[in-house]
């Protein structure tokens, strides 16, 4: 608990300045719809605008380093605040944390005729600097289980060099594996947070108890996702690419039979609930496809990862943030009437974007401008609603 002193210094500080998920939980989102629009009017008609690198490459990336990893920092520097007792970022280390996130999006758009290693320098500061803030409290003290998300955060941000330097160095196949190992790692982090969560808003949300632990699947689930990083090392499109089946298919059966404990039955009364479930279930989707995609030509690798972007990463972190700013603005979990609609349009998006990728290939572009508009429109209702909620001091006055 603060002392009276710390409180009126925390209270002192702009609302929007208070807690990391605060700005990342809006500028995030507001990021993705102004990518995804432009990826819509890629497909549309090219434009003749180029970002830094090319098209493909940008699209790719910014949605796993620019979208989804803002979130990432934005949950875990707001978490550890929780975890360890210790005040985390805030005021003007946060600013600037998010100044040069926002500085790398606009230089990795717009600075093409800047020296390339100029971007990549800045773009790759994020990740390390939010790994320190993130060290910080977990090492202070000595909560050295969580170190491990330190680690992820880390991996991550080598994954992001190893992006850049695959791109200056024109490495296309070094490029795909990066951002392979990209959607991996990001994959790994919402299966060991969505462990954390899920079954406990589940037993809370439903007055029922959680499934008792079995730590033999959790280790052995995580350990088969990270066995998917050497995959996407060696390059998953290699062939013949049996052996991706085989790390694959057992990566699915235990993530599946980990996701079936969590009660999806008892949430379909529940928006804050199901809409977590729904989201959880593209991820050992996915790994089935790529159990798939390495044993025959039904399902391509590329289809097999959108289970994980389209799909996983954009439900699960609209259905996160949803919750999580509800609970630190001081709300109670009541969501605002239009987020079932924002959740159902999500998870309608990914399945356009995978049903064009299984079953209609030829029509990728009109799934790939479906798809983005539904995303438009789910996460547009998730700023309109939430993003008073995120400059504003919370209700129960107190601070963060």
């Amino acid at each position: 608990m603060l002392n009276p002193d710390e409180t009126r210094i925390a209270l002192a500080i702009p609302p929007l300045w208070r807690l990391a998920f605060r700005p990342l939980f809006l500028a995030g989102p507001l990021f993705s719809i102004v990518a995804v629009a432009w990826w819509v009017y890629f497909w549309s008609g090219i434009p003749s605008w180029q970002p830094y690198g090319d098209p493909i490459w940008w699209h790719g990336h910014e949605m796993l380093f620019g979208f989804a990893a803002a979130i990432v920092v934005g949950f875990l520097l707001t978490a550890v605040q929780t975890w360890t007792g210790v005040t985390g970022m805030r005021a003007r280390p946060l600013m600037a944390l998010v100044s040069i996130w926002l500085l790398a999006r606009f230089l990795i758009a717009f600075g093409n005729t800047l020296p390339p290693t100029v971007v990549a320098v800045v773009d790759c500061l994020f990740l390390p600097a939010a790994a320190l803030a993130l060290a910080r409290p977990v090492v202070r003290v000595r909560q050295w289980h969580n170190l491990s998300l330190v680690a992820l955060l880390l991996l991550l941000a080598l994954v992001n060099v190893a992006s850049h330097a695959a791109l200056l160095s024109d490495d296309r196949a070094m490029a795909t594996r990066a951002l392979h190992g990209a959607v991996i790692s990001i994959t790994i982090i919402m299966a060991v947070m969505g462990g954390r969560v899920i079954p406990f808003f589940t037993a809370r949300g439903t007055s029922s108890k959680p499934p008792p632990p079995l730590p033999w699947l959790d280790v052995l689930s995580l350990t088969s996702l990270a066995a998917l990083l050497v995959a996407a090392a060696v390059g998953m499109t290699t062939r013949p690419s049996g052996w991706l089946t085989a790390v694959a298919l057992p990566s699915a059966v235990l993530n599946g039979g980990r996701f079936a404990r969590w009660g999806f039955q008892r949430t379909r009364r529940v928006p804050l609930l199901w809409s977590l479930h729904l989201a959880y279930a593209f991820i050992p989707l996915g790994l089935f496809a790529l159990a798939l995609a390495g044993s025959t030509h039904l399902v391509s690798v590329g289809a097999a990862i959108h289970c994980f972007t389209a799909g996983a990463m954009g439900s699960l972190i609209l259905a996160m943030i949803a919750r999580v700013s509800l609970g630190h603005t001081g709300r109670p979990l009541s969501l605002p009437r239009a987020m079932p609609v924002a959740f159902a349009l999500i998870v309608a998006s990914g399945i356009v974007r995978l049903a064009a990728a299984f079953v209609a290939p030829g029509h990728a572009p009109e799934a790939i401008i479906i798809a983005g508009g539904l995303w438009i429109l789910a996460y547009g209702i998730y700023c309109w609603n939430y993003a008073p909620m995120l400059w504003a001091a919370r209700i129960d006055g107190r601070p963060g």
